[in-house]
């Protein structure tokens, strides 16, 4: 795992040389202004707006993480590799733009054009390796090596180490070269063209509002709604994830930001820490399926499946509540039984006082939401957030002066803080962009060998045979994949890799509407945050609670259970995603419920009251037959899980009457 990522890492990291930080924050506000004008002011080509994003990000890799790592000195040797690098990226930015006419209009591609394809490629995998981990870097090689192998291929010996469905021709490093980097495939392909628009806007969204204090606000607010029920500060974490993740979409930035406030009070209230932890890191988990962000996920979706950006968030909706309302249960469930109390009212804030002060915050989002109802264009719409943000924030602090009766000097300085905080939030912004953009770039390569060799026909035809054509079986198979994937691959690029070979088998051979594949591969890639030994939300979890990485990995994937659960539903009773007759979306709907308030009661063993061991072992088959896709079958588990809720509920009565 990339130290980048790594929450656990024991070594210190060496600070950057001011010149360097100095040169970092140019490259990203540079960057984030090119974005910002790209997607507000003038909108460019696909081969302009990609490749300079890329080389922009390239130069910003390599300032930002030392070829040795950053635990050692760079050195004169570090630096003379990371120059060169650097001027490798400034290459990549402007090779296409510069020769575009040249390059469009050759029948066969150049020498020079295949050198420098050859260089972006070996750039972007050396960028993954800093920035996302070496595992990705492997796995492209790997799929590039593949592409190498066939009989007509640079690597003619490697097809005999191939299964005969796998074979296939074998391309030269001239043709792989191109598809790389001379079209709309490859490196410059659809992924890093999503990440190059739709991802980095919304990502800059994040971080202004992270800088404008955002983040405080939606904790303050879940504390003063949530803080004084039983469990509190780990219901406040739930719904400040939620909150967070609806403007983040990202696992571990939620870990960080939440959880530094909701994990230290949890434990205080009697949480263990590993289950502080773990509770933190499965509800953060979620802010990659919270609409409207959903990390980059909706916006690769929608240009995957083209399915407005709207749809997919408003689609999104019902799984993101149901998610986390399992978490809120089972936290509310854990809480009874271990006889936790809610905080004091006067350890929290006042629901009123959070939002006469934050209410501004709101603004941005609802904004966000009418230019999306309105038919305005992703990118466009994050531009046009990004000046809300700004202007509310401007807005209110102008109020507040003029209401304090402040002096001129004193409005002077509030420009100055906030001209400060808006480069601030500029380099931020690219900072953050730079391990999606850079996954993004990987999986463009993985995609582009999945294209030319054929590779993802290939992989359905064997998907089929081993699940024998049982669709439950290609599910947990997809499970597999997105765990194993998900070792050494962010969530993005699992998503995408998975999606490019999974997702034909799961439409086309299973029946599974288009839009639902896409969104059961999307939410399986989330698993790798939860689920040991990989579970890097848990890991980060761990690392503030003071609690054991794979204890707190094992109760993150305890809580996080909605994860597997949710979309297999999704496939099943695709009303919920795909509508149909109301009586039949609210029946589907009730079902959901229904089996996730089971599934939590018989996890924990609780509900209002213990429950005994047959009544646990009778809601299984009754869970599984809200799956059936038989309504017969679905009214009888329906009928027993509500039974055996008011069997439960009669014991708790009677308990308090004794």
């Amino acid at each position: 795992m990339d130290d980048a990522l790594d929450p656990l890492a024991t070594r210190a990291k060496l600070p950057q040389h001011p010149i360097t930080l100095k040169a970092i924050a140019v490259v990203g506000i540079a960057l984030s202004l090119f974005q910002l004008y790209s997607a507000g002011v003038q909108p460019l080509g696909l081969f302009f707006q990609r490749p300079i994003h890329l080389g922009f990000i390239l130069v910003l890799c390599f300032l930002i993480y030392p070829v040795f790592g950053e635990y050692r000195p760079r050195g004169v040797l570090g630096w003379a590799i990371d120059l060169v690098l650097i001027a490798g990226g400034v290459l990549v930015g402007v090779w296409v733009p510069m020769n575009i006419e040249t390059i469009a209009n050759a029948i066969f591609p150049r020498q020079i054009d295949v050198i420098v394809g050859v260089i972006t490629v070996l750039l972007v995998l050396e960028a993954a390796r800093r920035a996302v981990g070496l595992v990705m870097t492997i796995i492209a090689a790997v799929f590039l090596a593949y592409a190498f192998a066939g009989r007509r291929g640079e690597l003619p010996w490697l097809a005999d180490w191939l299964p005969g469905i796998l074979n296939h021709r074998g391309y030269s490093l001239e043709r792989l070269s191109s598809q790389m980097t001379l079209g709309a495939e490859g490196v410059f392909g659809l992924p890093l063209g999503v990440a190059a628009t739709f991802i980095f806007v919304f990502v800059l969204f994040g971080a202004v509002l992270e800088v404008t204090g955002a983040g405080k606000f939606f904790i303050d607010l879940a504390y003063a709604t949530t803080g004084r029920q039983r469990g509190g500060p780990a219901k406040a974490a739930v719904v400040a994830s939620a909150g967070m993740g609806s403007i983040s979409g990202s696992a571990i930035a939620n870990v960080v930001t939440t959880g530094a406030f909701t994990i230290p009070l949890m434990k205080k209230l009697g949480y263990r820490p590993a289950q502080a932890g773990g509770i933190e890191a499965a509800a953060s988990t979620g802010g990659q399926i919270m609409p409207p962000l959903m990390g980059a996920g909706a916006f690769l979706m929608s240009e995957f499946t083209q399915v407005p950006y709207i749809d997919i968030v408003l689609v999104s909706i019902f799984p993101a509540f149901l998610y986390f309302g399992a978490v809120y249960l089972l936290v509310h469930i854990a809480a009874v039984k271990q006889g936790l109390e809610g905080l004091p009212a006067s350890e929290l804030p006042s629901t009123r006082q959070v939002l006469a002060e934050g209410w501004h915050f709101l603004l941005p989002l609802v904004a966000l939401i009418v230019l999306l109802v309105a038919g305005y264009s992703p990118m466009r719409v994050g531009f046009y957030a990004i000046l809300s943000v700004v202007a509310a924030a401007a807005v209110r602090s102008l109020w507040i002066w003029a209401a304090t009766g402040a002096s001129m000097t004193a409005l002077a300085d509030l420009a100055k803080a906030a001209l400060i905080k808006t480069l601030q939030a500029l380099e931020l912004g690219a900072r953050n962009a730079v391990a999606v953009s850079v996954a993004c770039a990987v999986a463009g390569i993985i995609v582009g060998v999945v294209g030319l060799t054929g590779l993802g026909l290939k992989f359905s035809a064997m998907m089929l045979a081993f699940s024998n054509g049982n669709l439950f079986l290609a599910l947990i198979l997809v499970i597999v994949a997105s765990l194993i994937l998900g070792m050494g691959l962010p969530v993005t690029a699992a998503y995408i890799v998975l999606i490019i070979l999974v997702g034909p088998a799961l439409s086309e051979e299973f029946g599974v509407p288009l839009l639902i594949a896409h969104l059961v591969v999307f939410w399986y890639s989330q698993d790798s945050n939860v689920t040991p030994p990989v579970a890097l939300a848990g890991f980060a979890g761990a690392a503030i609670a003071g609690s054991k990485p794979m204890e707190t990995s094992v109760q993150a994937w305890k809580y996080a259970k909605g994860l597997y659960l949710i979309p297999m539903f999704m496939v099943y009773n695709e009303s919920i995603i795909m509508g149909g007759p109301l009586l039949v979306v609210l029946w589907n709907g009730g079902l959901a419920i229904v089996a996730l308030v089971a599934f939590a009661a018989m996890l924990e063993g609780f509900l209002w009251a213990p429950m005994p061991a047959w009544q646990r072992v009778v809601l299984i088959p009754a869970i599984i037959a809200v799956f059936w896709p038989s309504v017969p079958i679905e009214a009888a588990g329906a009928v027993v899980m509500v039974a055996i809720f008011a069997m439960n509920r009669a014991a708790s009565r009677k308990k308090a009457f004794a």
